[in-house]
């Protein structure tokens, strides 16, 4: 069976090695002229870490990332709100990691070359249209690709075409070219990367505020944390006037801004375990996203062609579940081809299992996810506390974490349960 994936991005590249791994004939398509570490930091939860782990990356990712220990919720008085343990720390057969993202894809993209082949690695090439070579169900799929070092098109073909272009997924244009376009939030996010000293200890995430203004931060560099420093990555987020309610046009996201365009809404906010304008200032560059995503789609399959990560269900990047849930609708589709010789069956099954969860994730995330906690404690707290119980009490807040993991299939019994 041959698989053709559009896509060189963490989901695609993934599903490329698994399909190696599992007998299948797998080729890459990326858009852009060449793959690069770019982007700042990503969390991988232990569901996705168990994945990348039985990929034999484990060791390769824990040399370069943060083994993470704990997480931390904290209102905008730097009072703590909630706190609970990670990863091995918590219990769990696997680590969580927290990575730069770029170097996350690069690894992937190294190990697709090595085990795949170059020849099956393609970038510079562009999705553009695709069709059935007949009408039977078990015809291939026809797709024609645009070169971009000389514009001419490029004819391929594949028993199944995966769409794993992300949130600006050209194959789900394909199927879907009216009325998708990026639900925005009124919230918008800068990104950098600092380095500084260690907080906490030195392996935390943590999360202050509320949904209206919230500072993330983790630390994403191992090896310059055996030199006693943090590589820190962090998020500041704010909701802008209500008359945007349209996000920026695609061409204006990640850009390069200057601080001042949010930084004085967070000049207060330095506590004895952290300082947040520091954090700011020492950014060598920042840049600055709409917070979008996407209302989940009717049906991903069509034929002998589907969607994953990004293109199937662009979330908030709340609960640090993005990157992870295309790791792990990797490995569903997988199974399902190799479960059954039916391919189309297998393709509705894949949708079957995964488009129900991840559009509840999608919808949990529109509500803060496991957030929540922090959005709680402002409406019922906003001039802080003394005792957080007293405000939210413990039973509360262990269940809205326990649902967001049981929904995102990160609590400790599906991690270790045994794979499909």
């Amino acid at each position: 069976m041959t698989i053709a994936i559009m896509g060189g991005g963490i989901g695609g590249l993934t599903l490329a090695l698994m399909c190696h791994r599992a007998g299948l004939e797998a080729e890459v398509w990326e858009a852009s002229d060449a793959l690069r570490p770019l982007g700042v930091g990503i969390n991988l939860l232990p569901h996705a870490v168990r994945e990348l782990a039985e990929l034999g990356l484990q060791d390769e990712i824990a040399a370069m990332g943060i083994e993470t220990a704990s997480l931390s919720y904290f209102n905008k008085h730097g009072q703590r709100i909630w706190h609970e343990p990670r990863g091995l720390a918590a219990g769990y057969p696997v680590p969580q990691f927290s990575v730069h993202r770029g170097e996350l894809q690069m690894l992937l993209y190294r190990v697709a070359c090595e085990r795949l082949g170059t020849e099956r690695i393609h970038t510079g090439h562009a999705f553009e249209s695709l069709a059935t070579t007949g009408s039977h169900a078990n015809a291939p799929v026809l797709f024609t690709l645009r070169r971009r070092a000389d514009g001419k098109a490029v004819q391929g073909q594949a028993d199944v075409l995966v769409g794993a272009d992300g949130i600006h997924s050209a194959v789900r244009r394909h199927f879907y070219p009216l009325g998708d376009a990026p639900r925005f939030s009124q919230r918008m996010l800068w990104r950098g990367v600092t380095e500084a000293p260690p907080f906490l200890d030195g392996r935390s995430m943590f999360m202050a505020g509320h949904q209206d203004q919230k500072f993330v931060a983790y630390p994403i560099s191992e090896p310059l944390r055996r030199q006693g420093r943090s590589l820190i990555n962090w998020i500041a987020e704010l909701r802008v006037p209500a008359e945007a309610d349209e996000a920026p046009p695609r061409s204006d996201w990640n850009r390069a801004v200057d601080k001042s365009v949010f930084a004085d809404a967070f000049s207060h906010w330095r506590w004895d375990w952290i300082d947040i304008p520091a954090l700011i200032d020492g950014a060598r560059a920042i840049y600055e996203f709409p917070m979008v995503d996407k209302d989940p789609l009717p049906r991903w399959t069509f034929g002998r062609v589907t969607l994953l990560g990004d293109a199937a269900h662009p979330m908030y990047p709340i609960g640090s579940n993005g990157s992870a849930q295309a790791i792990v609708d990797a490995r569903h589709l997988v199974d399902c081809l190799t479960g059954t010789e039916d391919t189309g069956y297998a393709l509705r099954e894949y949708e079957a299992e995964r488009l129900p969860r991840t559009a509840g994730i999608v919808l949990r995330n529109r509500l803060n996810g496991p957030e929540q906690v922090m959005q709680l404690a402002e409406l019922r707290a906003p001039q802080g506390f003394s005792d957080i119980e007293q405000v939210i009490p413990r039973a509360e807040l262990e269940a809205i974490a326990a649902r967001y993991k049981q929904l995102a299939g990160f609590d400790r019994q599906s991690v270790r349960a045994p794979p499909r």
